[in-house]
């Protein structure tokens, strides 16, 4: 009897299966050296290297902009004219893409209307969910918008109908939510009048203090010659018409000095002039003094909640809108979850949903109403990251710039616990991150170096983590370092006294900061350490603050002229060479006429990527022929901007070209670890952690007595935190005082003096937990801090 052959042979893998990998070939955007690597699908990889070795441009500049691009171009060419154009990454091949969705540390937009609400959908949610279950029902959800103004009108509107031209009156109106006071914003802005004028002088003997009204100029002669009022009299003996005049008048057309002008009161010409503007673009002693005279209140209408009284006064429960909004997000997830309305059961399961990703992901502390552009960079991250959560979607290709920044080493676990989750659901997890936490989890990890900039972009190492730490990269070499706790600690000079202390969440905290040390203030996220340090210290003590902001730069813009470095360079090229200074700036006289000093010819072409060309006249120089004559220590104002921060600083350190002034601030750039850039290299290819750096060695100049850094090693390599440690103890030597807001133990177990916040975040934090040296944390080991630095420093 013949038995049948069982076929022990598995069955050929299917042809689909074999795409397990994302390639990239030949990669070369930025400072990528011909790169070449395969990404595993449906694992989690983690891009490390010191900061400024590619890892971005890689992961973002390359991966997720090519797959952005392929998907754009499956639109209409109608849709994509609407759309931002890329040009393709520099790349040989790139095969095995799947949809890439970015979420980056770009902080949210700063519009003051932007909230943690609508950025999230939250606030749409809940505007349904009032408009159809709040009483008195007051209209449609536009009417619980902060964004949409109540508007009616009425008049008459002509119509054709069956040939004939017919007129009609139409009304209108559209009911929202916005305050008509603040129009949303939640503020009003007043002006401190004692900033504008000396009232116990006259016009004549100088009494406006605004910039640009000095006596004798256009601006002073429009009020002192404008005849409304006697300019030899003291403005606080003006009558109340007269005070009326010179302060609020409308503009009225009238002759000043025998020339027709628009007169207007000071207050609104003030607004229109300077409050119109955006406080970042204006010059600097312009922008000092509207910080100074301008001074934001809470609108008195709406009592900072941005509704009108009719959103406010429609309740679920007693409770309104403004009451949800401005609710901590852990405790309105409580408070829905206890609404049962058949009637809206899926709206309310989506709203259950946002909100408790909102806990999940660590920022349960936070309220719907909190304005977006107050977030830091780790939080706008984690707020982008909800929409993602719990999404049906899989194998997307998920890309993440250090998740972790601003979290506590305690809130590190459970973000490597959603990256996991990402993952196993059948989803590629692309992470650039310095951490060793997040390091230890990745299944694949792709180390790029060896150094920064030029330095850098090649592969240096390819695998597993265990791989890694005997691999002898900078990355390696550095994965298992711990920093051990100082032996003795610096004995304070003086104390800073906070008493009271009671912005945001912190709970009347009264504290002394030690000065002339290393002070560390630390707590988990949401714990209140940038309330009380931001909002507590002093302006008036000399302080210097490098905080999160990102740098505004456009492509002109790069490290010479942000650190004020090509003002002596000009100057210097400018007296060696007996011409003038505005020759050698090339967006100013001495710009090559053909591209305007940009080095590049842009063409723009629609809805496809805009092509740049190397200008061919200047060569991508950026200067006309002519300045490129004239030399300083043998070399051109061209060959100066290419050249390294490190060997400019030896360049104009000695010999022909020394110069003083640019010698101190490339010691500063040099300082805080950016020798590698190039003096004229575009702001916009820096990486975030070198735009701190940059940021740092500007203000390293001030004059100030006390620093105030806001997480420095923020985009930092393990390596590079050596470096920062050794700049913050130049700085305490050179008789600063340090403070440091900061989760990264190194920095902790260096400092000689700790603040640590909590115990939890938001309303379960704001109180002063521990205060003392870095070993008397370790020892009692009684908050979270202590906890996770005794395990770090292995105590």
């Amino acid at each position: 009897m013949s038995r049948a052959r069982t076929n022990t042979q598995p069955p050929a893998p299917h042809a689909a299966d074999s795409h397990d990998m994302i390639r990239v070939h030949g990669a070369r955007e930025n400072n990528l050296k011909d790169v070449s690597i395969e990404i595993p699908k449906r694992r989690l990889t983690v891009f490390t290297g010191v900061s400024g070795s590619g890892k971005s441009s890689l992961v973002f500049d390359t991966v997720a902009a090519e797959s952005q691009r392929l998907i754009n171009e499956t639109y209409s060419a109608f849709v994509q004219g609407f759309m931002p154009a890329a040009a393709r990454p520099d790349v040989d091949v790139l095969d095995g893409l799947t949809t890439v969705i970015a979420v980056d540390q770009q902080r949210m937009g700063g519009d003051p209307r932007s909230t943690v609400g609508t950025a999230t959908d939250a606030n749409a949610m809940l505007r349904i969910l009032f408009s159809r279950l709040g009483d008195p029902h007051i209209g449609s959800p536009k009417a619980y918008s902060f964004n949409v103004a109540s508007i009616s009108g009425a008049g008459a509107v002509t119509v054709e109908r069956g040939g004939q031209t017919v007129k009609e009156r139409r009304a209108f109106s559209i009911t929202g939510g916005m305050c008509p006071r603040c129009e949303g914003r939640g503020a009003v802005t007043d002006l401190d009048l004692t900033q504008l004028f000396d009232d116990s002088k006259s016009l004549n003997e100088g009494a406006l203090t605004i910039p640009g009204y000095k006596p004798g100029g256009w601006n002073y002669r429009l009020y002192a010659e404008s005849g409304l009022f006697d300019p030899d009299k003291p403005i606080r003996s003006y009558t109340k018409k007269q005070l009326g005049d010179f302060l609020h008048r409308e503009p009225v057309r009238m002759k000043i000095a025998g020339i027709n002008m628009t007169y207007e009161g000071l207050i609104p010409r003030i607004r229109k002039s300077m409050l119109a503007k955006d406080k970042e673009a204006m010059q600097p002693h312009i922008r000092e003094f509207v910080e100074r005279a301008v001074t934001f209140t809470t609108c008195p209408e709406c009592e900072g909640t941005r509704l009108s009284a009719g959103a406010r006064s429609s309740k679920i429960k007693g409770i309104s809108i403004a009451d949800a909004c401005a609710m901590q997000i852990s405790d309105l997830a409580k408070w829905v979850r206890g609404l049962d309305e058949p009637s809206v059961a899926p709206l309310l399961a989506g709203l259950q949903q946002t909100l408790d990703s909102f806990v999940e992901i660590g920022l349960g502390y936070l309220a719907l109403d909190r304005a977006a552009g107050t977030l830091s960079g780790g939080e706008a991250q984690r707020v982008k990251m909800i929409r993602h959560l719990g999404s049906a979607l899989t194998d997307v290709t998920y890309v993440f710039d250090e998740p972790t920044t601003g979290l506590h080493p305690h809130d590190i676990q459970r973000m490597n616990g959603l990256l996991l989750r990402l993952r196993d659901k059948g989803n590629t997890v692309l992470v650039v991150e310095h951490k060793p936490e997040v390091i230890a989890i990745a299944d694949h990890v792709v180390d790029l170096g060896p150094g920064a900039g030029s330095a850098g972009g090649t592969v240096c190492f390819e695998g597993g983590v265990e791989g890694l730490r005997g691999s002898g990269t900078v990355t390696g070499r550095h994965f298992d370092d711990r920093a051990a706790l100082k032996e003795s600690v610096r004995e304070p000079s003086g104390v800073l006294e906070i008493r009271g202390a009671s912005a945001h969440n912190l709970r009347g905290v009264d504290v002394d900061v030690p000065l002339g040390v290393l002070t560390v203030v630390t707590g988990v996220a949401g714990s209140g350490k940038s309330s009380l340090i931001h909002g507590s210290v002093p302006a008036s003590a000399g302080v210097v603050s490098v905080d999160q902001t990102p740098i505004r730069g456009s492509r002109r813009s790069n490290p010479a002229t942000y650190t004020g470095l090509l003002e002596p360079i000009r100057k210097a090229f400018a007296k060696a060479n007996g011409v003038k200074p505005a020759l050698f700036s090339a967006n100013s006289e001495g710009a090559c006429p053909t591209c305007n000093g940009a080095g590049v010819v842009y063409t723009d072409l629609a809805m496809m990527a805009g092509v740049a060309t190397t200008c061919e006249d200047c060569e991508g120089k950026r200067f006309e022929a002519s300045v490129l004559e004239y030399r300083l220590g043998g070399r051109d104002i061209s060959e100066v901007l290419e050249m390294p921060v490190a060997r400019a600083e030896e360049f104009f350190g000695s010999g022909e070209a020394r110069t003083p002034a640019a010698h101190r601030i490339l010691e500063r750039l040099v300082d805080v670890g950016l020798g590698y850039l190039t003096l004229g290299q575009p702001l916009t290819t820096l990486s975030g952690g070198e735009r701190q750096r940059l940021k740092l060695a500007t203000h390293m100049g001030d004059k100030g007595g006390i620093y105030v850094l806001d997480e420095p090693t923020a985009g930092l390599h393990l390596a590079d935190v050596e470096h920062l440690l050794g700049l913050l103890d130049r700085l305490v030597e050179a008789g600063k005082s340090v403070i440091v807001i900061e989760h990264h133990q190194a920095v902790m177990a260096h400092a000689d003096w700790i603040i640590d916040l909590g115990p939890g975040a938001g309303h379960d934090g704001g109180r002063i937990v521990f205060e003392g040296t870095p070993a008397d944390l370790v020892a009692a080991r009684s908050t979270l801090t202590g906890e996770h630095l005794a395990a770090y420093v292995g105590a």
